[in-house]
């Protein structure tokens, strides 16, 4: 299978005073190591490392250095004076994203200052590399070197990626007109057909569209795979308070590592068989809920409220959109305002005695009761076919920004927050020598 390597782009979100200072820290820092291992013309990692392992750098600095220094001493820089403009180079485990779709700044990312401080900036992402991006955020694809300069007083991060592509056949190639001016590709002559996708707490997903005559068609729940999280992530939190109580932090964290990576292992799987689903499906338009209301609809008390905030909507997201990118298959999204509540059939709000079943209120309609994923699902793809959608790519923000010294910067929501020091030690990432 080939390879593809990009170069995905993303512009700081105006760091306040603070996070300024500490990203020309970080840049001077890196300056003064690369020119005093320069002059001292290292040309081995170990000659480099003897050098910079003196400046206040991260590991994940020191040991781009000590990839890098050889390199130019060795030959390949053809100059005895080395340029002001070297961009701040981090190894490939130093750069972390996180991405909160439902907020106005959608993107955070982790920038290493030293080896006990991180700062966490919003960003604004190239919206061309948005498919790239989310497989990054999902683990799937490969991230590689990531570089942080500075432009004109904007400060942007450059980061490295490699994925895995498929081949596309000549008769699917064929089929398939140029992308249009959204960047979607677009097929000739054929109506969409939209595959509503509900995420809950009882189904992890479930997906189902309407033939021809409006009927409901071939829908599919994962409901065994939403058993299978749930009880993970209890296992999860219930071993991590009993660990945490007795001070093995360490292990709680080695743990739950364990126990995620078998989360992802499922999401993926279940966000794969999505897309294979709509691939049985002629000209087909997967129509998700839209994450900026999704979250601010929810007020089912404290409890509940923990559990479905928790539950992973945006990875989930993300990975049916790009994995549907890869295909080729569009992706929508609408407002979710009652779309677990309304009758499918006939419009009309019902209940919900059990979390499966939905209810009709209408006593004329000829549902009386319903499975509640695949009724929800119906109401999502109806939203589509009724007009009301929002391209991903053409979302603006929705909420001034604020002006505030927290991680976010601004955004509407909550973004994760600088930290002294990670989960995990240092030392595990940074290499031997990297002291």
């Amino acid at each position: 299978m080939p390879e593809v390597t990009k170069t995905l782009e993303l512009r700081l979100v105006d760091p306040n005073a603070h996070k300024e200072r500490k990203l020309c820290e970080t840049r001077e820092a890196y300056q003064q190591a690369l020119q005093a291992a320069f002059d001292a013309d290292c040309t081995t990692q170990s000659a480099t490392n003897d050098i910079v392992v003196e400046y206040d750098l991260s590991g994940y600095a020191k040991n781009a250095l000590k990839q890098y220094v050889p390199q130019l001493c060795g030959g390949s820089y053809d100059t005895d004076e080395l340029h002001d403009d070297h961009p701040v180079k981090f190894t490939n485990e130093g750069v972390q994203l996180d991405h909160k779709p439902q907020n106005s700044l959608e993107w955070y990312i982790k920038i290493p200052h030293h080896d006990d401080y991180h700062l966490w900036i919003p960003a604004h992402a190239n919206p061309d590399q948005r498919d790239w991006l989310e497989a990054v955020y999902a683990g799937d694809v490969e991230m590689g070197e990531s570089r942080l300069l500075e432009r004109d007083g904007t400060w942007y991060l450059h980061i490295t990626a490699t994925r895995d592509v498929e081949e596309q056949s000549a008769t699917s190639a064929n089929e398939r007109t140029p992308p249009d001016s959204s960047g979607e590709p677009c097929l000739v002559g054929l109506d969409r057909t939209p595959i509503g996708v509900d995420i809950g707490e009882a189904s992890l997903v479930t997906v189902c569209h309407r033939d021809e005559s409006g009927s409901p068609v071939r829908p599919k729940l994962w409901a065994n795979d939403g058993k299978t999280v749930r009880r993970l992530r209890k296992t999860y939190f219930t071993a991590k308070r009993r660990l945490q109580r007795r001070g093995s932090e360490r292990i709680a964290e080695s743990y739950g590592e364990s126990l995620w990576n078998r989360i992802d292992h499922v999401v993926h799987r279940v966000t794969r068989e999505v897309v294979e689903y709509a691939e049985s499906v002629e000209n087909p338009v997967l129509v998700l809920e839209d994450l900026t209301y999704i979250r601010e609809n929810m007020d089912y008390g404290a409890y509940m409220n923990r559990r479905l905030h928790g539950w992973g909507f945006a990875k989930l997201h993300a990975q049916i959109r790009y994995k549907a990118a890869e295909k080729g298959i569009p992706v929508e999204t609408v407002n979710p305002r009652n779309t677990s509540k309304e009758c499918h059939a006939c419009g009309k709000v019902g209940s919900r005695p059990r979390q499966a079943t939905f209810r009709c209120s209408n006593d004329d309609c000829w549902v009386t009761e319903y499975q509640a994923d695949v009724n929800g699902a119906m109401n999502i793809a109806d939203r589509y076919r009724s007009g009301e959608s929002h391209r991903q790519s053409d979302r603006t923000s929705r909420q001034k920004a604020g002006d505030d010294d927290s991680a976010t910067d601004g955004a509407s929501l909550t973004g994760p927050q600088d930290s002294h020091a990670d989960a995990e030690p240092q030392q595990v990432t940074h290499g031997t020598n990297a002291s």
